[in-house]
């Protein structure tokens, strides 16, 4: 059985990275040691390296002095083109600085800050996750530059980063160099929302039994919102219509508050369904600036409408086991 499955993953860069050295964080920071770089030739190398062998068989084959000049000056040439390929990874620092949350089935952008700090420039430095899109920037001496490497997510939950790919070819794209490096920091990834509009038969509170209208009271100015087709014509606010600034409605909030319960009772389906469908209610519910509490099964948040409570609801359902 192994000798029917060892040849396919001997050929998969998965297969080799494993064995790699790879550059471990401390307290978020990695540093590149000579040990844990790799060189290579590119495909251009090799071609080099062919174009130089090629010469040295036609200069002994001919005894040309000249030829002999030219092959082992552009061998020099390769020679210390692979020093400074190698080199303009060396000691450079990694380190996370952000990455904020985002819904399951988007985009992360993890932003990484790579340091030099040995006091020369470091050029076409480039780096990914997972062999998806790559982010190429320079490095000036003694800097600090950061790096938005984007990150396809999928499911909901704290997960750990994937390894960070670094590598360059400069000078002459002759060599790749290459460094792998692990860091512990970890995404929050939010549940997907649910694409359909679910009835969502909120409850209300006890003060207010038997009401799941999304309203405000009407005592005091509380801002705006974009107006929606259904509001009413009365909370409009015409004179801000009339500035040609848009349509806006008037929000007010005082003893008619309504506070709401996004139960998990009121929901339907398997686990993952139903964490869509609250999802896709807590978006709502703060996009319309709504006070509004959470019920689980073993936990509940008391309402509120700050930004705060709509990052927490999210984070409570993405760690929801």
């Amino acid at each position: 059985m192994l000798s029917k499955i060892w040849p396919f993953t001997f050929w998969k860069i998965s297969y080799w990275q494993q064995w790699f050295r790879v550059a471990k964080s401390a307290n978020n920071v990695a540093i590149l040691n000579p040990r844990q770089i790799y060189i290579l030739p590119t495909r251009w190398g090799l071609l080099y390296a062919t174009m130089l062998i090629g010469l040295l068989i036609g200069s002994i084959n001919y005894s040309l002095s000249l030829g002999y000049y030219v092959t082992f000056l552009l061998a020099s040439l390769g020679n210390i083109a692979m020093l400074h390929t190698w080199r303009n990874l060396l000691h450079l620092q990694i380190s996370v600085s952000n990455a904020s949350p985002v819904f399951a089935g988007d985009t992360a952008t993890i932003v990484l800050k790579i340091s030099e700090t040995k006091n020369r420039p470091r050029y076409v430095v480039a780096a990914y996750f997972n062999r998806q899109a790559e982010i190429i920037n320079d490095i000036k001496a003694n800097d600090v530059q950061l790096f938005d490497i984007p990150l396809t997510t999928i499911k909901r939950g704290l997960h750990s980063l994937p390894r960070l790919s670094i590598y360059t070819e400069f000078p002459l794209s002759l060599l790749h160099a290459w460094a792998v490096v692990d860091n512990p920091f970890q995404l929050l990834v939010y549940p997907k929302p649910a694409e359909s509009i679910y009835q969502n038969n909120l409850s209300a509170d006890a003060d207010v039994q038997g009401s799941s209208q999304l309203t405000k009271g009407d005592d005091d100015f509380n801002g705006h919102k974009n107006y929606q087709v259904g509001d009413s014509p009365s909370r409009v606010d015409w004179k801000a219509s009339s500035r040609g600034i848009g349509m806006y409605t008037k929000l007010y909030s005082g003893a008619g508050i309504h506070t709401l319960w996004l139960d998990w009772l009121d929901t339907t389906g398997d686990i993952e369904t139903r964490i869509s469908q609250l999802t896709h209610w807590i978006i709502d519910a703060h996009a319309t600036q709504q006070t509004y509490g959470l019920r689980l099964p073993d936990t509940e948040l008391a309402p509120n409408n700050t930004e705060a409570h709509y990052h927490q609801a999210l984070t409570t359902l993405a760690l929801l086991s």
